[in-house]
Protein backbone atom coordinates (compact mmCIF):
# COMPACT_ATOMS: atom_id res chain seq x y z
CA UNK A 1 0.00 0.00 0.00
CA UNK A 2 2.46 2.75 0.77
CA UNK A 3 4.96 1.77 -2.60
CA UNK A 4 1.44 2.31 -4.33
CA UNK A 5 0.85 5.97 -2.87
CA UNK A 6 4.39 7.05 -4.33
CA UNK A 7 3.15 5.85 -8.03
CA UNK A 8 2.76 8.98 -10.77
CA UNK A 9 0.62 6.81 -13.07
CA UNK A 10 -2.14 6.12 -10.17
CA UNK A 11 -3.04 10.35 -10.94
CA UNK A 12 -2.41 9.93 -14.48
CA UNK A 13 -5.08 9.05 -17.74
CA UNK A 14 -3.45 8.77 -20.62
CA UNK A 15 -6.01 10.50 -23.12
CA UNK A 16 -5.88 9.54 -27.20
CA UNK A 17 -7.56 11.07 -30.26
CA UNK A 18 -7.75 14.88 -29.28
CA UNK A 19 -9.18 16.96 -31.61
CA UNK A 20 -7.93 20.66 -32.29
CA UNK A 21 -9.83 23.26 -30.28
CA UNK A 22 -11.70 25.49 -33.13
CA UNK A 23 -11.15 28.44 -31.58
CA UNK A 24 -7.15 28.48 -30.85
CA UNK A 25 -6.51 25.18 -33.30
CA UNK A 26 -4.66 23.63 -31.24
CA UNK A 27 -4.57 20.39 -29.08
CA UNK A 28 -3.61 21.23 -25.82
CA UNK A 29 -6.02 23.52 -25.48
CA UNK A 30 -9.03 21.40 -26.50
CA UNK A 31 -7.61 18.86 -23.26
CA UNK A 32 -7.47 21.84 -20.93
CA UNK A 33 -11.16 23.20 -22.11
CA UNK A 34 -13.11 19.56 -21.55
CA UNK A 35 -11.32 18.71 -18.84
CA UNK A 36 -11.62 21.89 -16.86
CA UNK A 37 -15.56 21.71 -17.83
CA UNK A 38 -16.23 18.32 -17.37
CA UNK A 39 -14.47 17.65 -14.84
CA UNK A 40 -13.43 20.66 -12.99
CA UNK A 41 -12.74 19.85 -9.37
CA UNK A 42 -10.66 17.24 -10.07
CA UNK A 43 -8.68 18.00 -12.52
CA UNK A 44 -4.98 19.49 -12.45
CA UNK A 45 -3.13 19.45 -15.21
CA UNK A 46 -1.81 18.24 -18.42
CA UNK A 47 0.86 17.18 -20.62
CA UNK A 48 1.10 17.20 -24.70
CA UNK A 49 3.35 14.71 -26.17
CA UNK A 50 4.93 16.19 -29.22
CA UNK A 51 6.58 14.86 -32.58
CA UNK A 52 10.36 15.18 -31.69
CA UNK A 53 12.42 13.30 -33.92
CA UNK A 54 14.22 16.54 -35.53
CA UNK A 55 15.17 17.73 -31.10
CA UNK A 56 16.31 13.50 -30.31
CA UNK A 57 18.45 13.80 -33.39
CA UNK A 58 19.76 17.54 -32.68
CA UNK A 59 19.87 16.54 -28.58
CA UNK A 60 21.91 13.30 -29.43
CA UNK A 61 24.56 15.25 -31.99
CA UNK A 62 25.07 17.62 -29.03
CA UNK A 63 26.02 15.12 -26.88
CA UNK A 64 28.46 13.79 -29.08
CA UNK A 65 29.82 17.24 -29.86
CA UNK A 66 30.48 17.41 -26.57
CA UNK A 67 32.36 14.76 -25.70
CA UNK A 68 34.46 15.30 -28.45
CA UNK A 69 35.22 18.78 -27.31
CA UNK A 70 35.85 16.90 -23.64
CA UNK A 71 38.53 15.09 -25.75
CA UNK A 72 40.01 18.06 -27.77
CA UNK A 73 40.10 19.96 -24.91
CA UNK A 74 42.19 16.65 -22.87
CA UNK A 75 44.33 16.27 -26.11
CA UNK A 76 44.63 20.53 -26.17
CA UNK A 77 46.58 20.06 -21.97
CA UNK A 78 48.51 17.55 -23.14
CA UNK A 79 49.96 18.92 -26.06
CA UNK A 80 49.73 22.35 -25.97
CA UNK A 81 49.53 23.08 -29.81
CA UNK A 82 47.79 26.03 -31.75
CA UNK A 83 45.97 23.60 -33.83
CA UNK A 84 44.30 21.58 -31.26
CA UNK A 85 42.71 25.70 -29.78
CA UNK A 86 41.51 25.89 -33.21
CA UNK A 87 39.73 23.03 -33.13
CA UNK A 88 38.31 23.47 -30.11
CA UNK A 89 36.95 26.93 -30.91
CA UNK A 90 35.45 25.00 -34.23
CA UNK A 91 33.53 22.56 -31.83
CA UNK A 92 32.57 25.37 -29.18
CA UNK A 93 30.59 27.53 -31.84
CA UNK A 94 29.10 24.25 -33.13
CA UNK A 95 28.02 22.97 -30.09
CA UNK A 96 26.57 26.54 -29.24
CA UNK A 97 24.49 26.69 -32.53
CA UNK A 98 22.99 23.73 -31.57
CA UNK A 99 21.78 24.69 -28.36
CA UNK A 100 20.39 27.26 -29.42
CA UNK A 101 18.33 25.43 -32.28
CA UNK A 102 17.45 23.10 -29.38
CA UNK A 103 15.97 25.58 -27.28
CA UNK A 104 14.30 27.22 -30.60
CA UNK A 105 12.63 24.30 -31.14
CA UNK A 106 11.33 23.43 -27.50
CA UNK A 107 10.13 26.86 -27.30
CA UNK A 108 6.23 27.12 -26.42
CA UNK A 109 5.24 28.27 -30.12
CA UNK A 110 7.20 25.54 -31.67
CA UNK A 111 5.87 22.92 -29.84
CA UNK A 112 2.69 23.83 -30.48
CA UNK A 113 3.22 22.79 -33.63
CA UNK A 114 4.58 19.66 -33.27
CA UNK A 115 1.62 18.72 -30.70
CA UNK A 116 0.62 15.13 -31.39
CA UNK A 117 -3.17 14.01 -30.39
CA UNK A 118 -1.87 12.41 -26.88
CA UNK A 119 -1.79 14.06 -23.41
CA UNK A 120 -1.53 12.78 -20.22
CA UNK A 121 -3.77 14.34 -17.69
CA UNK A 122 -3.57 14.56 -14.34
CA UNK A 123 -6.27 14.63 -11.53
CA UNK A 124 -5.96 15.32 -8.32
CA UNK A 125 -6.86 12.15 -6.70
CA UNK A 126 -6.16 8.59 -7.68
CA UNK A 127 -10.52 8.37 -7.40
CA UNK A 128 -11.27 11.06 -9.96
CA UNK A 129 -8.07 9.12 -12.06
CA UNK A 130 -9.42 5.95 -12.31
CA UNK A 131 -13.04 7.08 -12.87
CA UNK A 132 -11.57 9.22 -15.65
CA UNK A 133 -10.14 6.11 -17.17
CA UNK A 134 -12.37 3.22 -17.04
CA UNK A 135 -15.47 5.79 -18.72
CA UNK A 136 -16.77 7.68 -22.37
CA UNK A 137 -15.42 10.81 -22.32
CA UNK A 138 -16.58 12.33 -25.60
CA UNK A 139 -20.13 11.60 -27.23
CA UNK A 140 -18.14 10.60 -30.35
CA UNK A 141 -15.99 7.32 -28.51
CA UNK A 142 -13.41 7.66 -31.62
CA UNK A 143 -11.84 11.09 -30.00
CA UNK A 144 -11.04 11.32 -26.58
CA UNK A 145 -9.94 7.36 -25.55
CA UNK A 146 -8.70 7.12 -22.00
CA UNK A 147 -7.25 4.35 -20.33
CA UNK A 148 -5.00 4.67 -17.41
CA UNK A 149 -1.33 5.82 -18.21
CA UNK A 150 1.71 3.06 -17.74
CA UNK A 151 4.22 4.14 -15.18
CA UNK A 152 6.67 6.94 -16.56
CA UNK A 153 9.49 4.53 -16.99
CA UNK A 154 7.83 2.18 -19.09
CA UNK A 155 6.00 4.18 -21.49
CA UNK A 156 7.07 3.38 -25.52
CA UNK A 157 7.40 7.58 -26.49
CA UNK A 158 7.77 6.07 -30.15
CA UNK A 159 4.57 4.10 -29.81
CA UNK A 160 2.28 7.09 -28.83
CA UNK A 161 3.40 8.68 -32.13
CA UNK A 162 1.16 5.92 -33.90
CA UNK A 163 -2.11 7.12 -35.11
CA UNK A 164 -5.20 5.45 -33.75
CA UNK A 165 -6.44 4.43 -36.70
CA UNK A 166 -3.46 2.46 -37.86
CA UNK A 167 -2.88 0.79 -34.78
CA UNK A 168 -5.50 -2.32 -36.20
CA UNK A 169 -3.48 -2.58 -39.03
CA UNK A 170 -0.10 -2.57 -37.07
CA UNK A 171 -1.64 -5.26 -35.18
CA UNK A 172 -2.98 -7.49 -37.90
CA UNK A 173 0.69 -7.26 -39.62
CA UNK A 174 2.48 -8.50 -36.36
CA UNK A 175 -0.09 -11.53 -36.31
CA UNK A 176 0.45 -12.58 -39.92
CA UNK A 177 4.22 -12.05 -39.19
CA UNK A 178 4.29 -14.17 -36.04
CA UNK A 179 2.10 -17.23 -37.70
CA UNK A 180 4.52 -16.83 -40.84
CA UNK A 181 7.40 -16.83 -38.65
CA UNK A 182 5.87 -19.97 -36.50
CA UNK A 183 5.10 -21.76 -39.57
CA UNK A 184 8.31 -21.12 -41.81
CA UNK A 185 10.50 -22.41 -38.43
CA UNK A 186 8.86 -25.84 -38.58
CA UNK A 187 11.99 -26.71 -41.39
CA UNK A 188 14.40 -26.55 -38.88
CA UNK A 189 12.30 -28.15 -36.69
CA UNK A 190 11.64 -31.35 -38.34
CA UNK A 191 15.12 -31.35 -39.71
CA UNK A 192 16.35 -31.27 -36.00
CA UNK A 193 13.69 -34.20 -35.30
CA UNK A 194 14.94 -36.11 -37.91
CA UNK A 195 18.17 -36.64 -36.50
CA UNK A 196 16.73 -37.87 -33.04
CA UNK A 197 15.69 -40.93 -35.32
CA UNK A 198 18.61 -42.56 -36.35
CA UNK A 199 16.84 -44.93 -38.87
CA UNK A 200 15.72 -42.19 -40.56
CA UNK A 201 18.96 -40.24 -40.27
CA UNK A 202 20.47 -43.13 -42.34
CA UNK A 203 17.60 -43.25 -44.53
CA UNK A 204 18.13 -38.72 -45.27
CA UNK A 205 21.74 -38.84 -44.87
CA UNK A 206 23.73 -42.73 -45.66
CA UNK A 207 27.18 -40.62 -44.38
CA UNK A 208 25.81 -40.52 -40.62
CA UNK A 209 25.93 -44.63 -40.82
CA UNK A 210 29.30 -43.82 -40.14
CA UNK A 211 28.86 -42.89 -36.56
CA UNK A 212 28.06 -46.26 -35.68
CA UNK A 213 31.89 -47.09 -35.47
CA UNK A 214 32.88 -44.66 -32.96
CA UNK A 215 31.74 -45.78 -29.42
CA UNK A 216 28.88 -43.42 -27.67
CA UNK A 217 28.68 -41.05 -30.92
CA UNK A 218 25.61 -42.77 -31.60
CA UNK A 219 23.84 -41.61 -28.53
CA UNK A 220 25.73 -37.91 -28.59
CA UNK A 221 24.29 -37.35 -32.08
CA UNK A 222 20.55 -38.51 -31.96
CA UNK A 223 19.99 -37.61 -27.87
CA UNK A 224 22.24 -34.51 -26.76
CA UNK A 225 22.43 -32.80 -30.67
CA UNK A 226 19.28 -32.56 -31.72
CA UNK A 227 18.10 -30.48 -27.72
CA UNK A 228 21.21 -28.53 -28.07
CA UNK A 229 20.31 -27.36 -31.74
CA UNK A 230 16.98 -26.89 -30.91
CA UNK A 231 17.81 -24.14 -27.94
CA UNK A 232 20.19 -22.97 -29.86
CA UNK A 233 17.45 -21.75 -32.83
CA UNK A 234 15.25 -21.02 -29.89
CA UNK A 235 17.01 -18.66 -28.28
CA UNK A 236 16.87 -16.05 -31.12
CA UNK A 237 13.11 -16.34 -30.93
CA UNK A 238 11.96 -14.21 -28.12
CA UNK A 239 14.02 -11.47 -29.58
CA UNK A 240 12.17 -11.39 -32.23
CA UNK A 241 9.43 -11.46 -31.62
CA UNK A 242 9.80 -8.64 -29.32
CA UNK A 243 10.63 -6.83 -32.50
CA UNK A 244 7.42 -7.44 -33.40
CA UNK A 245 5.52 -6.74 -30.60
CA UNK A 246 7.20 -3.24 -30.51
CA UNK A 247 5.77 -2.88 -33.75
CA UNK A 248 2.05 -3.62 -32.88
CA UNK A 249 1.85 0.20 -31.19
CA UNK A 250 1.57 -1.06 -27.55
CA UNK A 251 1.96 2.29 -25.25
CA UNK A 252 4.08 1.00 -22.72
CA UNK A 253 6.98 -1.56 -22.47
CA UNK A 254 5.67 -4.05 -20.15
CA UNK A 255 2.54 -4.37 -23.12
CA UNK A 256 5.37 -5.18 -25.60
CA UNK A 257 6.73 -7.74 -23.16
CA UNK A 258 3.13 -9.18 -22.66
CA UNK A 259 2.46 -9.64 -26.60
CA UNK A 260 6.37 -11.33 -27.24
CA UNK A 261 5.68 -13.69 -24.02
CA UNK A 262 1.94 -14.81 -25.73
CA UNK A 263 3.74 -15.03 -28.85
CA UNK A 264 6.77 -16.82 -28.19
CA UNK A 265 4.62 -19.37 -26.03
CA UNK A 266 2.67 -20.11 -28.64
CA UNK A 267 5.60 -20.37 -31.03
CA UNK A 268 7.66 -22.89 -27.97
CA UNK A 269 4.08 -24.89 -28.22
CA UNK A 270 3.59 -25.43 -31.76
CA UNK A 271 7.07 -25.75 -32.84
CA UNK A 272 8.67 -27.62 -30.17
CA UNK A 273 6.17 -29.52 -28.33
CA UNK A 274 3.45 -30.65 -30.67
CA UNK A 275 5.90 -30.37 -34.12
CA UNK A 276 8.36 -32.60 -32.16
CA UNK A 277 5.84 -35.21 -31.85
CA UNK A 278 4.79 -35.23 -35.25
CA UNK A 279 7.85 -34.98 -36.80
CA UNK A 280 9.10 -37.71 -34.63
CA UNK A 281 6.14 -39.73 -34.11
CA UNK A 282 3.26 -38.77 -36.42
CA UNK A 283 5.29 -37.91 -39.34
CA UNK A 284 3.17 -40.80 -41.49
CA UNK A 285 0.08 -40.44 -39.93
CA UNK A 286 -1.00 -36.66 -40.79
CA UNK A 287 -3.60 -37.84 -42.81
CA UNK A 288 -5.28 -39.60 -40.30
CA UNK A 289 -5.32 -36.56 -38.08
CA UNK A 290 -7.60 -35.23 -41.09
CA UNK A 291 -9.70 -38.16 -41.85
CA UNK A 292 -10.88 -39.27 -38.15
CA UNK A 293 -10.61 -36.15 -35.65
CA UNK A 294 -11.87 -38.45 -33.13
CA UNK A 295 -8.63 -40.53 -33.03
CA UNK A 296 -6.89 -37.22 -32.01
CA UNK A 297 -6.44 -37.89 -27.93
CA UNK A 298 -5.21 -41.44 -28.68
CA UNK A 299 -2.74 -40.35 -31.42
CA UNK A 300 -1.27 -37.44 -28.82
CA UNK A 301 -0.86 -40.32 -26.43
CA UNK A 302 1.26 -42.51 -28.01
CA UNK A 303 2.78 -39.43 -29.60
CA UNK A 304 3.85 -37.68 -26.32
CA UNK A 305 5.06 -41.33 -24.49
CA UNK A 306 7.44 -42.27 -28.25
CA UNK A 307 8.75 -38.68 -27.45
CA UNK A 308 9.48 -39.07 -23.97
CA UNK A 309 13.44 -39.56 -23.96
CA UNK A 310 13.65 -36.46 -26.02
CA UNK A 311 12.06 -34.23 -23.98
CA UNK A 312 13.80 -35.29 -20.82
CA UNK A 313 16.89 -34.44 -22.90
CA UNK A 314 15.15 -31.12 -23.82
CA UNK A 315 14.29 -30.56 -19.89
CA UNK A 316 18.27 -31.31 -18.97
CA UNK A 317 19.46 -29.38 -21.36
CA UNK A 318 17.71 -26.50 -20.71
CA UNK A 319 18.73 -27.14 -17.14
CA UNK A 320 22.07 -27.08 -17.42
CA UNK A 321 23.23 -25.04 -20.47
CA UNK A 322 20.66 -23.00 -20.00
CA UNK A 323 20.92 -21.66 -16.25
CA UNK A 324 24.41 -21.57 -16.69
CA UNK A 325 24.39 -19.33 -19.58
CA UNK A 326 21.86 -17.55 -17.95
CA UNK A 327 24.59 -16.74 -14.83
CA UNK A 328 27.57 -16.20 -17.32
CA UNK A 329 25.37 -13.39 -19.75
CA UNK A 330 27.66 -14.79 -22.54
CA UNK A 331 25.76 -12.84 -24.79
CA UNK A 332 26.66 -9.65 -22.89
CA UNK A 333 30.22 -10.56 -22.91
CA UNK A 334 30.56 -11.23 -26.23
CA UNK A 335 28.93 -7.79 -27.51
CA UNK A 336 30.75 -5.53 -24.81
CA UNK A 337 34.13 -7.28 -26.39
CA UNK A 338 32.86 -6.56 -29.85
CA UNK A 339 31.91 -3.14 -29.16
CA UNK A 340 35.18 -2.44 -27.25
CA UNK A 341 37.09 -3.25 -30.40
CA UNK A 342 34.73 -2.16 -33.40
CA UNK A 343 32.43 1.27 -32.65
CA UNK A 344 33.24 1.66 -28.71
CA UNK A 345 36.66 1.67 -28.95
CA UNK A 346 38.51 4.46 -27.33
CA UNK A 347 35.27 5.34 -25.58
CA UNK A 348 34.10 6.08 -22.07
CA UNK A 349 32.54 2.23 -20.84
CA UNK A 350 29.22 2.53 -19.55
CA UNK A 351 27.06 -0.24 -17.96
CA UNK A 352 24.71 -1.95 -19.62
CA UNK A 353 22.11 -2.94 -16.92
CA UNK A 354 18.63 -4.10 -18.88
CA UNK A 355 15.59 -5.33 -17.28
CA UNK A 356 14.68 -8.62 -16.07
CA UNK A 357 13.88 -10.12 -20.34
CA UNK A 358 10.00 -11.58 -18.91
CA UNK A 359 9.56 -12.51 -22.75
CA UNK A 360 12.50 -14.65 -22.74
CA UNK A 361 12.29 -16.63 -19.36
CA UNK A 362 8.29 -16.58 -18.80
CA UNK A 363 7.62 -18.61 -21.98
CA UNK A 364 10.65 -21.22 -21.46
CA UNK A 365 9.57 -21.81 -18.17
CA UNK A 366 5.86 -22.03 -19.31
CA UNK A 367 6.79 -24.77 -21.55
CA UNK A 368 8.92 -26.78 -18.93
CA UNK A 369 5.64 -26.74 -17.31
CA UNK A 370 3.55 -28.20 -19.48
CA UNK A 371 5.73 -30.95 -21.02
CA UNK A 372 5.67 -31.47 -16.66
CA UNK A 373 2.49 -31.60 -16.19
CA UNK A 374 1.49 -33.72 -19.30
CA UNK A 375 4.32 -36.46 -18.85
CA UNK A 376 3.40 -36.62 -15.24
CA UNK A 377 0.82 -39.01 -16.58
CA UNK A 378 2.76 -40.54 -19.32
CA UNK A 379 6.16 -40.67 -18.23
CA UNK A 380 5.93 -40.22 -14.29
CA UNK A 381 9.75 -40.46 -13.89
CA UNK A 382 10.60 -36.79 -16.03
CA UNK A 383 8.83 -35.47 -12.71
CA UNK A 384 12.09 -35.49 -10.32
CA UNK A 385 14.62 -33.68 -13.33
CA UNK A 386 11.53 -31.27 -13.60
CA UNK A 387 11.69 -30.67 -9.68
CA UNK A 388 15.28 -30.23 -10.03
CA UNK A 389 14.99 -27.62 -13.00
CA UNK A 390 12.09 -25.50 -10.98
CA UNK A 391 15.03 -25.56 -8.24
CA UNK A 392 17.54 -24.75 -10.05
CA UNK A 393 15.66 -22.18 -11.83
CA UNK A 394 14.19 -20.29 -8.51
CA UNK A 395 18.02 -20.08 -7.34
CA UNK A 396 19.48 -18.63 -10.45
CA UNK A 397 16.49 -16.32 -11.36
CA UNK A 398 16.63 -14.97 -7.67
CA UNK A 399 19.97 -14.23 -7.88
CA UNK A 400 19.58 -12.82 -11.54
CA UNK A 401 16.90 -10.84 -9.96
CA UNK A 402 18.47 -9.72 -6.54
CA UNK A 403 22.13 -8.95 -8.29
CA UNK A 404 22.15 -8.81 -11.86
CA UNK A 405 19.26 -7.41 -13.57
CA UNK A 406 17.53 -3.42 -13.13
CA UNK A 407 13.85 -2.52 -12.27
CA UNK A 408 13.33 -0.57 -14.97
CA UNK A 409 9.47 -0.58 -14.42
CA UNK A 410 7.06 -2.03 -12.07
CA UNK A 411 3.54 -3.84 -13.89
CA UNK A 412 2.14 -4.88 -10.55
CA UNK A 413 1.66 -8.32 -11.34
CA UNK A 414 0.41 -8.07 -15.18
CA UNK A 415 1.90 -10.98 -16.46
CA UNK A 416 0.20 -13.42 -14.02
CA UNK A 417 -2.71 -13.81 -15.72
CA UNK A 418 -1.06 -14.93 -18.94
CA UNK A 419 0.96 -17.27 -17.01
CA UNK A 420 -2.35 -18.47 -15.43
CA UNK A 421 -3.59 -18.78 -18.82
CA UNK A 422 -0.53 -20.71 -19.63
CA UNK A 423 -1.20 -23.31 -17.10
CA UNK A 424 -4.79 -23.82 -17.94
CA UNK A 425 -3.48 -24.94 -21.10
CA UNK A 426 -1.31 -27.27 -20.11
CA UNK A 427 -3.80 -28.86 -18.19
CA UNK A 428 -6.09 -29.06 -20.99
CA UNK A 429 -3.51 -30.95 -22.84
CA UNK A 430 -2.78 -33.40 -20.03
CA UNK A 431 -6.26 -34.22 -19.61
CA UNK A 432 -6.53 -34.77 -23.51
CA UNK A 433 -3.35 -36.83 -23.02
CA UNK A 434 -5.06 -38.90 -20.60
CA UNK A 435 -8.48 -39.51 -22.71
CA UNK A 436 -5.99 -40.63 -24.95
CA UNK A 437 -3.86 -42.69 -23.06
CA UNK A 438 -6.82 -44.78 -21.43
CA UNK A 439 -7.67 -44.86 -24.52
CA UNK A 440 -5.00 -47.16 -25.92
CA UNK A 441 -5.22 -48.92 -22.74
CA UNK A 442 -8.62 -49.90 -23.41
CA UNK A 443 -10.50 -48.16 -20.87
CA UNK A 444 -13.24 -46.80 -22.30
CA UNK A 445 -14.85 -45.91 -18.46
CA UNK A 446 -12.40 -44.32 -17.55
CA UNK A 447 -11.61 -42.17 -21.07
CA UNK A 448 -15.24 -41.00 -20.87
CA UNK A 449 -15.18 -39.96 -16.61
CA UNK A 450 -11.85 -38.11 -17.86
CA UNK A 451 -14.10 -36.05 -20.35
CA UNK A 452 -16.29 -33.94 -17.50
CA UNK A 453 -13.03 -33.10 -15.54
CA UNK A 454 -12.07 -31.08 -18.91
CA UNK A 455 -15.18 -28.98 -18.88
CA UNK A 456 -15.02 -28.73 -15.19
CA UNK A 457 -11.36 -27.34 -15.98
CA UNK A 458 -13.05 -25.20 -18.24
CA UNK A 459 -15.57 -23.60 -16.19
CA UNK A 460 -13.01 -22.58 -13.63
CA UNK A 461 -10.70 -21.12 -16.33
CA UNK A 462 -13.81 -18.72 -17.18
CA UNK A 463 -14.68 -18.44 -12.99
CA UNK A 464 -10.79 -17.27 -12.65
CA UNK A 465 -11.65 -14.57 -15.71
CA UNK A 466 -14.66 -13.29 -14.38
CA UNK A 467 -13.46 -13.17 -10.95
CA UNK A 468 -9.90 -11.78 -10.80
CA UNK A 469 -9.27 -10.72 -14.24
CA UNK A 470 -10.59 -7.25 -14.09
CA UNK A 471 -8.53 -6.52 -11.15
CA UNK A 472 -5.57 -6.52 -13.35
CA UNK A 473 -6.87 -4.52 -16.17
CA UNK A 474 -8.63 -1.86 -14.01
CA UNK A 475 -7.86 -0.04 -10.66
CA UNK A 476 -10.41 -0.59 -8.22
CA UNK A 477 -12.06 2.54 -6.69
CA UNK A 478 -12.02 1.12 -3.68
CA UNK A 479 -8.40 0.79 -3.09
CA UNK A 480 -8.37 3.99 -4.97
CA UNK A 481 -10.47 5.76 -2.28
CA UNK A 482 -8.94 3.88 0.53
CA UNK A 483 -5.32 5.40 -0.70
CA UNK A 484 -6.63 8.72 -0.78
CA UNK A 485 -8.16 8.81 2.54
CA UNK A 486 -4.94 7.54 3.91
CA UNK A 487 -2.72 10.48 1.68
CA UNK A 488 -5.22 12.83 3.03
CA UNK A 489 -4.91 11.92 6.63
CA UNK A 490 -1.24 12.28 6.61
CA UNK A 491 -0.88 15.79 4.21
CA UNK A 492 0.73 14.31 0.71
CA UNK A 493 -1.56 14.15 -1.15
CA UNK A 494 -0.98 17.32 -2.92
CA UNK A 495 2.74 16.73 -2.70
CA UNK A 496 1.69 13.02 -5.06
CA UNK A 497 -0.13 14.28 -7.39
CA UNK A 498 2.15 18.01 -7.92
CA UNK A 499 4.88 15.02 -8.66
CA UNK A 500 2.77 13.03 -11.17
CA UNK A 501 1.95 16.53 -12.73
CA UNK A 502 5.50 16.73 -13.97
CA UNK A 503 6.68 12.72 -14.13
CA UNK A 504 5.61 12.75 -17.78
CA UNK A 505 7.57 16.09 -18.84
CA UNK A 506 11.11 14.51 -17.23
CA UNK A 507 10.98 11.58 -19.25
CA UNK A 508 9.66 12.58 -22.45
CA UNK A 509 13.03 12.33 -24.61
CA UNK A 510 12.34 15.50 -26.73
CA UNK A 511 11.73 17.36 -23.72
CA UNK A 512 15.13 16.70 -22.46
CA UNK A 513 16.55 19.93 -20.82
CA UNK A 514 20.25 21.04 -21.90
CA UNK A 515 22.98 22.21 -19.64
CA UNK A 516 25.13 25.06 -21.27
CA UNK A 517 26.95 28.30 -19.98
CA UNK A 518 25.35 30.33 -22.98
CA UNK A 519 21.48 29.30 -21.65
CA UNK A 520 19.48 31.90 -22.47
CA UNK A 521 15.86 30.44 -20.49
CA UNK A 522 15.98 29.58 -16.85
CA UNK A 523 16.01 25.80 -17.14
CA UNK A 524 14.24 25.34 -13.76
CA UNK A 525 11.18 26.26 -15.85
CA UNK A 526 8.66 24.30 -17.29
CA UNK A 527 8.77 24.05 -20.88
CA UNK A 528 4.82 24.07 -21.38
CA UNK A 529 1.96 23.98 -18.84
CA UNK A 530 -1.65 24.76 -18.75
CA UNK A 531 -1.65 28.19 -17.21
CA UNK A 532 0.36 29.63 -20.78
CA UNK A 533 -2.88 28.25 -22.79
Amino acid sequence: MKELRHRADQFTVLVRQVPLCPEHNTRGCAVDHFFSKHHRFSYHSHQMLYDGRDLEYLLGKQKKLKKELEDKRHTEILSNGSQEHKQISTSEEKLREITHMIYHLQSETMLREKELPVAFVTFKSRRNAALAAQTQQHSNPLELITEMAPEPRDVSWRNLAIPQKILPLNKIGVILAAALLTIFFAIPVTAVQGIAKYEKLKKWFPPAMAIEFIPGLSSVVTGYLPSAILKGFMYIIPFAMLGLAYLGGSISNSKEEIKACNMVFYFLMGNVFFLSLISGSLLDEIGEYLTHPRDIPSHLAAAVSAQAEFFMTYILTDGLSGFSLEILQLGLILFDIIRSYTYGRGKERTPYLFSFPYFRVIPTVSLSIMIGMIYAVVAPLMLPFLVGYFCLGYIVYFNQMEDVYETTYDTCGRFWPFIHHYIFVSIILMQITMVGLFGLKSKPSAAIATVPLILITIAYNEYCKIRFLPSFKHFPIQTAVEIDEEDEKNGEMETHYVDAATAYNRHQPCLERVSSAESPTNLSQPLLGTDSI
